[in-house]
């Protein structure tokens, strides 16, 4: 990494493109009558992914940028989980059959914080609702500090064969200052649990840029986190986003590093990861050689949504929850983001739909660039164009944001073919971003660049 592009361009604010167009974008537009048309348009040969969302959490810690509250009464979690099923229940009966589902995803929040007997019934009605096929990965967010043996048995019988651990940082100081205290040894056991449970693939989420956060910390939590041989690594640079996040106001601010800083902690983290045999993926991922998300990224057949970096080859994600957000060809959808809202509408029979994003050719054209660049470090714009019915000189006429990303070496063009300097991989972000035809850089709506 190029400590001087990292100062050139570290302080950007830039989406992930997990999506695009991004959330932001989303308008009431597109509502629960807008989502009932496109369900039911699905093909028939159609299949899907599902992503359920579960808002709570025994406390919060000050770092999070999700949905999600604090919650200390099980009734409500558990009236939660009804109204979950519910949902399900109407979007199955809204698409009219059984569609073929290849992943699912529990994320949060603190999913496992529903009772054992809760999510087995959520299990069932999925697989009631939707043909979920033996072969289908079956994902859970963890928060070690909190998962029960009862709770892993079910995962067990409920077919769940990935789990992804947050552990962020094992430094006592970070721990302290981002209000989430968690010993190695609780990790380690929850890792035993799982293994033991049969549930074989383990995920582990970093995070750099944390308060009080150093090169030598973020080295010694990837070295103890080594010890326990996770297949996946996940490391995000953290977003202190306050003035939406309120709760981001109990950090310290004075307390974080700075762009280069960041840069330097980024750069230490990959070079270890990589140095243990771990193949980087993307922009913030790795994986063991031979694992199912590295094959994908040798093959370019990997791909990017809501969770990040995926082998979800769908085109079809159905979102279930307080704030969950679906993927169809035609567009984007984000249920209400208030828990009473939401259950209210599932309550009166109708789709949770607050808004949306119906997709136009030119989405669809640079959508699938930006998730080329994200997935690849590059991208032949004459290929996609040509697939699209576009020009690529058009669109890269209109991508002015690349010229000082290509004189200062960033990127390189070899006729239609763009690719990302290998030194200049950590800016994937800021080259997506110059095919962003919705991007208001006066805007602070997203993390740093870097």
């Amino acid at each position: 990494m190029r400590a001087d592009l990292a100062a050139s361009y570290g302080e950007e604010r830039l989406p992930r493109y997990t999506s695009y167009p991004t959330a932001p974008h989303f308008s009431p537009v597109i509502g629960a009558d807008t989502y009932a048309r496109w369900l039911a348009e699905l093909p028939a040969s159609a299949s899907a992914s599902l992503y359920l969302h579960v808002p709570f959490c025994r406390e919060m810690c000050w770092y999070c940028g999700c949905h999600t509250q604090i919650v200390r009464r099980d009734e409500l979690i558990a009236a939660y989980q009804r109204t979950l099923c519910s949902e399900i229940a109407q979007v199955a009966e809204t698409i009219g059959r059984r569609i073929k589902v290849e992943h699912i995803h529990f994320g949060g929040g603190t999913p496992t914080i529903m009772a054992p007997e809760a999510f087995a019934e959520l299990m069932a009605a999925m697989r009631q609702a939707f043909f979920v096929l033996p072969s289908a990965e079956i994902a859970v967010e963890i928060d070690p500090r909190t998962l029960t043996a009862d709770m892993v048995e079910a995962m067990r019988l409920s077919g769940v064969n990935r789990a992804s651990l947050g552990v962020q940082s094992f430094d006592p100081i970070v721990q302290r200052a981002i209000n989430r205290v968690q010993s190695f040894e609780q990790t380690a056991d929850v890792v035993d649990m799982l293994r033991r449970a049969g549930i074989a693939g383990i995920n582990f989420d970093l995070i750099y840029g944390l308060p009080h956060q150093t090169v030598a910390s973020c080295l010694d939590t990837v070295r103890r986190s080594l010890s326990l041989a996770p297949d996946r690594f996940s490391v995000f640079g953290y977003a202190h986003v306050p003035d939406f996040k309120k709760h981001q106001r109990m950090i310290n601010q004075g307390a974080l590093p700075d762009g280069l800083a960041r840069h330097d902690q980024a750069c230490a983290i990959a070079n270890a990861l990589k140095e243990a045999g771990y193949v980087q993926i993307g922009l913030d991922h790795f994986a063991r050689p031979g694992d199912s998300m590295a094959v994908a990224f040798e093959e370019r057949t990997l791909r990017r949504n809501f969770q990040g970096y995926t082998t979800d080859q769908g085109e079809v994600l159905l979102g279930f929850g307080a704030s969950a957000i679906g993927h169809l060809p035609q567009g984007y959808v984000q249920n209400e983001v208030q828990i009473s809202a939401y259950a209210q509408s599932v309550s009166a029979g109708r789709l949770a739909t607050a808004k949306g994003y119906g997709l136009t050719g030119d989405d669809r054209l640079r959508a699938d660039i930006i998730e080329r660049i994200m997935c690849e470090f590059g991208a032949d714009l004459g290929d996609i164009c040509a697939r699209h019915g576009a020009e690529a000189e058009t669109m890269l006429k209109s991508a002015s944001r690349l010229k000082p990303l290509i004189s200062d070496g960033v990127v390189r063009l070899d006729g239609d073919r763009l690719a990302v300097a290998t030194d200049s991989r950590f800016l994937v972000r800021s080259v997506a971003a110059a095919f962003d035809a919705h991007l208001d850089p006066g805007k602070q709506l997203h993390s740093r660049a870097v």
